[in-house]
């Protein structure tokens, strides 16, 4: 199923990603598309908020991945500068999935082909300064309408 919302500030985006954050259980996957300053990082405060971590939430790219605390924590990935499956080994990805955390990926459009099938994925657009459009294709969980 898709759904599809609009967000016209990055606080309206956060809000968003808190209403996925509070659906989300032990072991999902949340991958992120989009381009540079669509709000994946945004949405993944949002998220973060929604699982009950309070922990502050930054952009993981140099670092690879952010890990949050919580029950179940929340492991935040960047794979801008994944190419392939043995750099997407080197980062830990896969013990991360075996670990039962709920995993956030930016840029998973660079490791489409290695993410596990039941991945929740979310397409952001810019449509303007302030405005996007978020198309979340998972299950009915996500329809907040």
């Amino acid at each position: 199923m898709a759904y599809k919302y609009r967000t016209d500030s990055v606080e309206e985006t956060e809000e968003l990603g808190r209403k996925i954050g509070e659906r989300l259980r032990e072991g999902d996957v949340i991958a992120f598309r989009g381009g540079l300053g669509a709000g994946k990082t945004a949405m993944t405060r949002g998220i973060a908020l929604g699982m009950g971590i309070r922990d502050g939430v930054s952009s993981p790219t140099f670092a690879l991945v952010n890990e949050y605390g919580g029950e179940p924590k929340l492991c935040h990935f960047d794979m801008y500068r994944i190419s392939g499956e043995a750099d997407l080994e080197s980062t830990g990805f896969f013990d991360y999935l075996d670990d039962g955390c709920v995993i956030a990926v930016e840029w998973s459009e660079n490791i489409a082909e290695l993410l596990p099938k039941n991945a929740t994925t979310v397409d952001i657009a810019v449509l303007s300064e302030n405005s996007r459009e978020i198309t979340v294709y998972g299950d009915e969980r996500f329809d907040f309408e």
